[in-house]
């Protein structure tokens, strides 16, 4: 089995209804295993036009692949259909969403080609990543596109001025 982390985002229409939807459909994804969810954090966004927060949160999962590329790339696959069924639509970049999954690591791996880079290149400057993700494992590392490896504690420390906060509504995904 290998550890990933996956990052969710909405903030269009029933955004916590289309996050609640997408781990609900990784829970019974073959081949993966939900092992944590972090809470809901809200969070304002960053880049792109002028828009609504979004909720975010942190799925950590399992993945039955021995091949860590192919399991990468499952990942990566499923990430698009569960936006697909969401509803969402790529037209501006870094605009609003029905919802988003970003594939934030897959093991140890380090892969950098035209379809996907790991870890994802930005996850260590973003806290509406690295929040929900030191609520559920505080111990965890993260390594930048340099090669930097540093407690996400550390890099979430860099990026304190970004707006994120939690939402209190324990069990949110069930």
């Amino acid at each position: 089995m290998t550890g990933a982390v996956l990052a969710l985002g909405a903030n269009l229409d029933d955004a916590r209804g289309a996050l609640r939807t997408a781990v609900a459909a990784m829970s019974v994804e073959p081949g993966l295993a939900v092992t944590d969810v972090s809470g809901l954090w809200r969070t304002a966004p960053v880049g792109g036009p002028d828009q609504p927060d979004y909720l975010n949160a942190v799925v950590l999962v399992e993945v039955a692949d021995s091949d860590v590329t192919l399991a990468a790339r499952g990942l990566l696959a499923m990430a698009g259909r569960l936006e697909r069924a969401a509803g969402r639509v790529r037209g501006v970049r870094w605009g609003p969403r029905t919802l988003d999954v970003d594939l934030i690591e897959v093991g140890s791996i380090r892969l950098a080609d035209p379809i996907l880079t790991l870890p994802h290149p930005r996850a260590h400057q973003r806290a509406f990543v690295l929040a929900p993700w030191l609520a559920v494992r505080p111990d965890a590392v993260l390594t930048d596109p340099a090669g930097t490896a540093r407690p996400i504690r550390a890099w979430l420390a860099d990026a304190a001025d970004q707006g994120v906060e939690p939402v209190d509504d324990p069990g949110w995904w069930r």
